[in-house]
Parts: structure tokens; sequence; C-alpha cells
């Protein structure tokens, strides 16, 4: 199979005054051609069949093609964010994970199950933010201001993990800072500025932030949003955090991706427009037939097309290469093992967090009052 080259350019983040910058100039993705209907049902069947044969179970995310999505389903698998990927797959008695979605995904599957083996569809599948977020930088960062207790997003590398003392989803960030601010921390955030400025919005929280942005939620225009507003008025607005201010402040909801699949599913609206990654619309219009789904603009007047709003690296997963690893073994996810412990201190954190907060628990009483052992 031939293998086109995308190359993808975006803006890139200046250096603030706090001295954090994004690093990265610009993405690269190579695109899987489509394959024809006998061969796509020939590969699902395979794999399939290996998935039995290997004691292996599939994970994918909302914004992998929909052929993974339904095959991860319909084979016992899942499909949901990051970190739920991680933890069904820590749960599920299967012996090797095929994670499609992103390599900071199979780092985090790898970190909750080290004793599994971790393939992923294709290695160079990464990530702005993760990219934006090298390692020795951002300990340098954290180094310089000691005194601020380090939260990091999922979308990070195991190394960053290491380095944190939080880490947070879209889902869980609002109650975790929240509860952080209240006990006296300062917060150093990274790496998604818009997702940190809408915590501090939210939260009014002391965050001292890493200039980091997702290329697909940061190309979202507020200007060209308005007007196809405008074009449809009955349309609830569904928006994911790491957007820009602008677009968030012109959303009826603003969520993770389980946030904004519940808000589709419970409001009183047959129309909606999604300001997140395009690979979503699958899952949405799969869970609601009866309503209608929009893609938000991320494109002015003189573009193209008014909405490209889709990861290049997500796009890199495919049939063919799960059905690769499986049968060969290739594109095993390995994490320092010196690091897997520090690196998991942070996400269990969160675990105990959320699942204290899912059972009416007092979870603030899991965060240590500043200056406490």
């Amino acid at each position: 199979m031939n293998i086109a080259l995308k190359e993808v350019d975006y803006e890139q983040p200046q250096a603030d005054a706090s001295g954090s910058v994004c690093a990265t100039k610009h993405a690269w993705a190579r695109v899987p051609e489509e394959p024809g209907p006998a061969e796509r049902a020939a590969l699902k069947d395979k794999i399939r069949r290996l998935l039995k044969e290997k004691n292996a179970v599939m994970v994918s995310h909302y914004y992998v093609h929909p052929d993974l999505q339904d095959l991860a389903e319909a084979t016992g698998g899942l499909v949901s964010d990051s970190l739920e990927m991680a933890r069904f797959g820590r749960d599920h008695a299967a012996q090797t994970l095929v994670v499609s979605g992103v390599r900071f995904m199979g780092e985090t599957a790898k970190i909750l199950s080290p004793e599994k083996r971790v393939l992923m569809p294709d290695l160079d599948a990464t990530c702005s933010l993760d990219l934006g977020c090298p390692a020795d930088e951002f300990g340098a960062f954290c180094d310089a201001h000691p005194d601020r207790t380090v939260v990091v997003y999922a979308n990070t590398s195991a190394a960053v993990k290491a380095r944190s003392d939080w880490l947070v989803t879209s889902s869980c960030a609002l109650d975790i800072v929240k509860a952080l601010k209240d006990k006296g921390h300062k917060i150093l955030w990274a790496p998604d500025r818009h997702l940190g400025g809408y915590i501090q919005r939210e939260t009014g929280a002391d965050m001292l932030m890493w200039n980091g942005a997702c290329i697909v939620h940061n190309e979202f225009k507020a200007v060209e949003l308005k007007y196809l507003m405008q074009q449809h008025p009955a349309a609830k607005v569904l928006v994911h955090p790491e957007s820009p201010s602008e677009v968030v402040a012109l959303a009826d909801a603003v969520g993770s991706t389980s946030a904004i699949l519940k808000a589709a599913h419970e409001m009183d609206a047959d129309m909606f427009i999604v300001a997140t990654d395009n690979g979503m619309m699958h899952k949405l219009r799969a869970l609601n037939p009866g309503k209608l789904f929009l893609e938000a603009p991320t494109a002015g007047n003189s573009a193209t097309c008014k909405s490209c709003a889709h990861c290049p690296w997500m796009a890199m997963n495919s049939l063919a290469d799960v059905a690769r690893v499986l049968e060969t073994g290739a594109n095993e996810i390995f994490v320092d093992p010196a690091i897997i412990p520090r690196a998991r201190l942070p996400i269990d954190r969160m675990l105990a967090f959320t699942s204290a907060l899912k059972g009416g628990l007092d979870a603030g009483s899991l965060v240590p009052n500043i200056g406490a052992a």
C-alpha cells in the first residue's frame, strides 16, 4: 500500500513572559489509503481472528477511523478517551492491548499495565501537545518554579507525567484544580494553554501556563462559528475546552469527549454544532440517529474548506496496520521501567480522586494542604 505524506503547518506559539513555549514548528503524518470494500471486509475478519489467537483486545479513541471504533466494540474492546482506554486495558484479562490512537495513549496504557504487551498501529502517530512539551525543557520550567504544584494534562509523554504531581483529563481537570486551589496550591499547568485558561477562568486558581496548543482545536474560529450559528439559530453549540476562549464563550455546553456525548444526548435540541475533532461525529451520529451534527468551522472565507478539524496523527491508524501488528508483534510500546512508578503516581492520584467523586465521598480530602507532607 502506498503511503502519502501529509505536511500539516500551523501557527507556532511564541514564548510568553514566563519563558514557556510550544517548541514544535510543523507536523507531518502518513495518511493511509482507504481500502476497498473487499479488502476492508477481509482485514476485519483477519483482525477478529488474530485478536482471539493472540489473547488481545482493541481499544480505540473517538478520533480514529470509524472502522477502528466499530471493530473495537464489536470484538469486546472499548471506544473512549485516553484514560478510560488505559484503565480498560489494565482491567481486561487480555495480555496484549492494541491501542488505536496516538503515542501518549499507548504509553499511558503501558504505565498502567507494565506486564502486558501494548501495540500501536503506527508508532509515529503523536500529538502536538506532547511534541510541544519536551521533558527536559519542561523539567527546567518546573525547577524554576519549585513552589508550584505541577498539574499536567493526559496528552503528555511518560517522562512529563513522571515530573508531575497530578494528572488530569478534560473531564476531571476542573474538580481537581478547584480542590488544589481550595487547599492553597499554586499551580504550574501544562501543556494546553486553552484548556488551562478555561480552568483558570472557571476556578480562579493561580496558574502558571506552559504555552502549548492542539493543532486541531486551536484552529476553530469564533467569527466563522458566529456566522454558522446565524445560519442555524436553533442549533446548540458543543465545544471542547482545548478550543480558543472566544470559541468557548459561544458554547451552550463545554466539556470533554464524554461530556460532549452526554450533552448531545440530553439537551433539548435536534441540531448541534460541534467544536472538536470530527472523529467524534461517528459516535455522536450513531448514538443520536434523529439529530443533525455540524462541524464547527476552522477556516475563514478564503479557505477551500470551512472545517478540516481532524488530527493528522489520528488518521494514521488503519485496519491494515492493526492486522500487521497483531500478526507480527511489531510496534510495541516500551516505557523506561525506572520512570513507570513515578509516572503512575499522578495517574493513581487522579483515579483515586475521581473514584471518590463518583462515589459521593469527599474527594477534596485526598488533596493535601499546601505545606503538608
